[in-house]
């Protein structure tokens, strides 16, 4: 398996053997995923890229604890989370993880920093909410509500507040899958920064396969399957947008 010059290749925080997902409707099966075998090394900005039903949702989110496999293996850190039952799944998710989707799903009623600060009050390690939001170059927002900021702003808060608990790993599903390119780029430099500033494994699922340009590695899903990873550029050589 091939990495990149500069991504840290130390320890697999995740790692999958023989992974498959299989879904009935009716007398029909479908396949989500074949056997995948993956290894995600920590601090690396990872993205997964293939068509719509290759697999990489369902891959995230297992891999993230929000579903099951059907068989085969997910080691995170070691501990193979595939066995877990709902409570334990719950507790991994909570103590080791933070999510970013498409939607960002701010609280409309409270601003930047207080949305922020509701993941602060409820995790056991954290960095300040006013950091957070530095990280994501919004030092300069915090008291405004969601309807005052744009979309690439509400995703960048969206991350801060991801980031605020201090997990281990990001994983983001379609974070741009809103965005003009432009506000896309400034939301995964936004990710880039926060990979950098704290070594947080960034996981990252798209369609856009320019934005593999800021990953250490591309993962490419086809077909339920793993058909091919490829090294990216550092993410250190990679253009910076302007806040």
């Amino acid at each position: 398996m091939g990495s990149s010059k500069g991504a840290p290749m130390d320890a697999a925080v995740f790692s999958t053997k023989d992974l498959t997902k299989t879904y009935r409707s009716g007398d029909t099966e479908i396949a989500a995923l074949r056997g995948v075998d993956v290894d995600i090394f920590s601090g690396e900005v990872v993205v997964l890229l293939g068509p719509s039903g290759s697999g990489k949702s369902t891959f995230l989110n297992i891999i993230g604890g929000l579903d099951v496999p059907s068989s085969g293996h997910v080691m995170f850190n070691g501990v193979d989370i595939a066995s877990f039952d709902e409570a334990a799944l719950t507790n991994f998710r909570r103590h080791n993880l933070g999510f970013v989707f498409q939607a960002y799903n701010l609280v409309p009623s409270l601003t930047a920093l207080e949305n922020v600060q509701l993941i602060v009050e409820i995790s056991e390690r954290s960095i300040p909410p006013k950091q957070a939001l530095a990280s994501v170059g919004l030092e300069h927002r915090l008291d405004h509500f969601p309807a005052q900021l744009s979309g690439g702003e509400q995703q960048r808060v969206a991350i801060a507040r991801a980031l605020a608990k201090q997990p281990q790993v990001l994983l983001c599903d379609e974070p741009t899958g809103a965005l003009d390119s432009q506000t896309g780029l400034k939301v995964l430099n936004a990710l880039i920064d926060v990979n950098q500033m704290y070594a947080t494994t960034c996981i990252i699922i798209t369609h856009n396969a320019s934005i593999a340009k800021l990953a250490h590695r591309i993962i490419y899903f086809n077909d339920g399957q793993v058909s091919h990873i490829e090294s990216g550029l550092t993410p250190q050589t990679t253009y910076q947008v302007d806040w």
